[in-house]
C-alpha cells in the first residue's frame, strides 16, 4: 500500500511510489564488461522540499549470492512538474554527471528517462548518454537501463528487481493500524 507522507511536497506525489528503501537484484551485461548477477540497494528520500533524493548501490553477485565486490554507486536529486514531466540530475562514482528528462506514464506508475547532457571526468570510461524505464509493478521497483558509449550504440546494460524494505518503524505503524483481527487468519480470504 502506497501511503502519501503528511509532510511531502504536493509536486512530489506523483512519485510517492519511488520512497523508501528497496533491495533485491538483478543482471548487468555490456560489451567490455563481465556478465555478471548483482545486488542493490536504492533509497528514495525526502525533507518537505520539492525534490526526491536518490542513492543507489550495486555489487556483483557470486553463485551463491554473496557480496563479492562494489560494482557502481549513483546518487541524484529527481523532481516532477505539473505536466508529469521528469527531471533528475545523477553524479556516479566513475566521474559521471548526467541530466535526464522524461516523464511519468499516464494512469500507472512509470517512469521513462532520457539523458539530455553527459559530462565526465578525465578518469571516467567511455560514455555518451542512455536511457532508463522505472516502473511499480505488483508492489516491486523494476528498472532497466540503457547506455551508449562511442563504440557500442544505444542497449540495455543493466536491469533488476527491487522490493521494498520495511524498517521496525513501518512494521509498528501497520501493526497498530491492524484493529482487531480473529485468531485464526481465516477471516482474510473470506
Amino acid at each position: 500500500m502506497i501511503q502519501i507522507p503528511s509532510d511531502l511536497h504536493p509536486d512530489l506525489v506523483p512519485l510517492v511510489w519511488l520512497l523508501g528503501t528497496w533491495e533485491g537484484a538483478g543482471v548487468t551485461d555490456f560489451p567490455g564488461s563481465a556478465k555478471a548477477n548483482f545486488g542493490q540497494e536504492v533509497t528514495f528520500t525526502h525533507d518537505g522540499r520539492d525534490f526526491l533524493e536518490y542513492h543507489s548501490h550495486t555489487w556483483v553477485l557470486d553463485a551463491e549470492g554473496k557480496k563479492t565486490e562494489p560494482l557502481e554507486s549513483e546518487s541524484g536529486f529527481w523532481r516532477v512538474d505539473k505536466d508529469r514531466k521528469v527531471e533528475v540530475v545523477m553524479v556516479r562514482q566513475d566521474g559521471v554527471v548526467e541530466v535526464w528528462y522524461g516523464e511519468l506514464a499516464d494512469q500507472k506508475p512509470q517512469i521513462d528517462l532520457a539523458t539530455d547532457a553527459v559530462a565526465r571526468t578525465a578518469a571516467s570510461g567511455p560514455y555518451t548518454g542512455g536511457k532508463r524505464l522505472y516502473g511499480y509493478v505488483k508492489s516491486d521497483l523494476m528498472w532497466v537501463g540503457e547506455k551508449q558509449t562511442p563504440e557500442v550504440p544505444l542497449r540495455p546494460y543493466m536491469s533488476a528487481q527491487l522490493k521494498k524494505v520495511v524498517s521496525p518503524e513501518e512494521v509498528a505503524e501497520m501493526a497498530r493500524n491492524l484493529g482487531d483481527l480473529p485468531d485464526d487468519g481465516i477471516a482474510f480470504f473470506k
